[in-house]
């Protein structure tokens, strides 16, 4: 290689390590889900278990949900028991962690998931105290200012 050859090399090399950054963190959608329950609600543990199940990572905060809801945009008539992040998405309640995949999947414009209340048959609301009872659920797509349409419903 002559003079040149190597120069324009290691601009080339230089330019790249400095835009690289910026797309790795775009390349792809993370899997860490940040979630905020209360200490002792049983069916949260139980929805975290079942999505470390499911192939995601957790980071619990055990310091309640509601002042989280509330900074993340939730509205509060979709409210639940626990409040979730993931890759810019606000995950509120028992969803199933298919369709957390297909809302980073679709990555629409919105605020996130909910189902709202505890819905017994849902994801940690499913154990064995239950007796196999499964009560029929939507999963909300929220859009924003109090809006949201059906983005699955479970019979």
């Amino acid at each position: 290689m002559n003079k040149h050859t190597n120069r324009r090399a290691f601009v080339t090399l230089g330019a790249l390590a400095l835009i690289a950054p910026s797309f790795a963190v775009h390349a792809a959608p993370t899997n860490l889900v940040q979630v905020w329950k209360d200490p002792n609600c049983g069916c949260c543990n139980d929805w975290v278990s079942y999505l470390q199940a499911n192939g995601f990572t957790t980071e619990v905060f055990d310091t309640g949900n509601t002042a989280k809801r509330k900074q993340l945009g939730m509205p509060q008539q979709f409210g639940s028991c626990h409040t979730a992040l993931i890759d810019g998405y606000v995950i509120e309640g028992h969803v199933p962690a298919s369709d957390i995949k297909r809302l980073l999947s679709l990555r629409p414009k919105a605020i996130g998931l909910s189902v709202p209340g505890m819905v017994v048959g849902s994801p940690g609301m499913d154990g064995p105290v239950y007796k196999g009872r499964s009560d029929p659920y939507d999963v909300l797509l929220v859009l924003g200012e109090g809006k949201a349409s059906v983005f699955k419903r479970y019979t």
